[in-house]
């Protein structure tokens, strides 16, 4: 297994488990999509999933949960490697717990509930009642799904990522034989449609594009307030 463990395994599953507006979500790769469909990495999958939410996504504490085959995680995953023949990884793990929000999920590309290859976590803060914010909730999710928006809000944008973005801006229009005025103007449009299109909130929204995100979550609150928490969005193999 160790020989294995070298090679790059960026497919696989995200696993989402909820009860009583608790959940957790976790990320298992593969080398392939074959053993992705295989019923003993699914089965895996399953159960890991439970434990992730009886340990509240502690990567530690599920690797060293004891599983249905009375062995630990960590031990199972090396069965498992043998087995199958291809590098196995628990990557990563996130909890949502029901205190002071209400929380939804949501999962692209499903084989079956909760079990797919994208998966979203959501985390609302509302004073309305759970049945008034149970579509926007569930669209939201899905609205980060698809649009994978990097933050919440402008201020919570990774300062790196927006230094990065303005370097490859000044870059591009620098060969423009522009004048510099024109070249910050032009710069700056540039950084904030980037800043815009990477945080939910100032998002189109995928239903109604001609509005943003946060337009729709004024509408729906009215005179109320609904405040987006958090949100967590695992892609299978994204990043590796």
């Amino acid at each position: 297994a160790s020989k294995k463990m070298e090679r790059v395994a960026a497919d696989g599953l995200v696993c989402i488990c909820e009860k009583n507006n608790n959940f957790s979500m976790i990320e298992i790769n593969c080398e392939t999509d074959f053993v992705a469909k295989n019923s003993d990495f699914i089965k895996f999958c399953d159960e890991i999933s439970e434990l992730a939410f009886i340990n509240q996504g502690k990567m530690e504490e599920i690797l060293n949960a004891k599983m249905e085959n009375k062995k630990i995680v960590k031990d199972s995953l090396v069965d498992l490697i043998s087995k199958i023949g291809e590098k196995i990884n628990i990557r990563r793990s996130v909890f949502a717990n029901n205190n002071k929000t209400f929380n939804f999920s949501y999962t692209h590309t499903s084989i079956k509930k909760n079990v797919g290859k994208l998966g979203v976590l959501l985390s609302i803060e509302t004073n309305k009642d759970e049945k008034d914010i149970s579509e926007i909730g569930k669209q939201i999710a899905m609205h980060i799904a698809a649009s994978s928006p990097l933050a919440i809000e402008k201020n919570e944008l990774d300062q790196n990522i927006i230094n990065k973005e303005k370097e490859i801006i000044t870059e591009e229009l620098k060969n423009s034989g522009k004048d510099s005025k024109i070249i910050d103007k032009i710069a700056e449009g540039k950084l904030n449609k980037f800043i815009n299109d990477n945080t939910l909130l100032n998002q189109e929204w995928i239903m109604e594009p001609k509005r943003k995100v946060k337009d729709v979550l004024k509408d729906v609150a009215g005179k109320d307030t609904i405040k987006i928490k958090s949100f967590t969005r695992f892609k299978v193999g994204e990043g590796i």
